[in-house]
């Protein structure tokens, strides 16, 4: 029987409102369960003040109460099961709540899960929050945004620098809660104990990647390189929302 490893390591996450949104609208969460299984989660919402910020707390909500009460995962193919499913079901939860009002019409979430498991990790993408791994200094995004203008540079439509300018690069391609099925890109990759930052567009947008970079590999705990990285995004602007998940093994 193979010994099954028990991952230790230090988290934390933080959501801030930005220097221009008049309500936050994110949502995060890091926890571990009994088994040493972590999860990681960042939800930006969308559809205005009542409406994103309830979508983003109902995902988050949901997903924390199912991994918490799972007894365990016995194969990748299992666990990415589970992370599709629970999704998908926190996605008809986010849907019946906004037909049942006018107030809550239309509105969504992005959504952004890591699940790590022993030697590896489940990441499930939904919209335009991102994940990294951070391993050997070398700073790696293991999502692809679900973007119209990432569309366009898949296609080769326009180039990389054209993104950031672009006047449709806000416009999402998927989102949680705004159908009653969902199109969900998840995949399971090797985990060989990286550091790993989940965050949403408020974050990645305000912060070039070379300052993700320089504060990853520093040596000060979550806790201080979650602050400096919410504090660099709102120094260079604040823009949106600023949502924020660190994850740091430790042999």
């Amino acid at each position: 029987m193979a010994t099954k490893k028990y991952i230790y390591g230090r988290y934390s996450f933080k959501t801030d409102i930005g220097k221009v949104r008049v309500n936050n609208e994110d949502r995060a969460v890091a926890l571990t369960n009994s088994r040493g299984n972590i999860l990681l989660v960042v939800c930006d919402g969308m559809g205005g003040q009542n409406k994103g910020d309830l979508a983003s707390s109902m995902a988050i909500e949901y997903i924390t109460e199912a991994f918490q009460n799972k007894d365990r995962f016995n194969s990748k193919f299992f666990a990415k099961r589970w992370v599709a499913n629970t999704i998908r079901e926190a996605n008809s939860a986010v849907f019946r709540q906004a037909t049942k009002s006018e107030t809550y019409n239309g509105m969504g979430t992005t959504i952004t899960l890591v699940l790590i498991i022993n030697d590896y990790m489940v990441v499930a993408q939904v919209g335009d929050s991102r994940a990294y791994s951070f391993r050997n200094r070398i700073l790696t995004q293991i999502t692809e945004d679900q973007t119209y203008v990432e569309y366009l540079y898949r296609t080769g439509e326009i180039t990389k620098e054209e993104i950031a300018t672009h006047p449709k690069r806000h416009v999402l391609m998927n989102a949680l809660g705004i159908y009653p099925s969902l199109d969900l890109d998840i995949k399971t990759i090797p985990y060989l104990n990286d550091t790993i930052l989940v965050c949403s567009d408020g974050l990645y947008n305000n912060v070039p990647e070379k300052d993700l970079l320089s504060i990853l590999k520093g040596n000060d705990t979550p806790d201080q390189k979650v602050n400096e990285l919410v504090s660099l995004a709102n120094s260079n602007g604040g823009s949106d929302n600023i949502a924020v998940v660190i994850w740091e093994a430790r042999e």
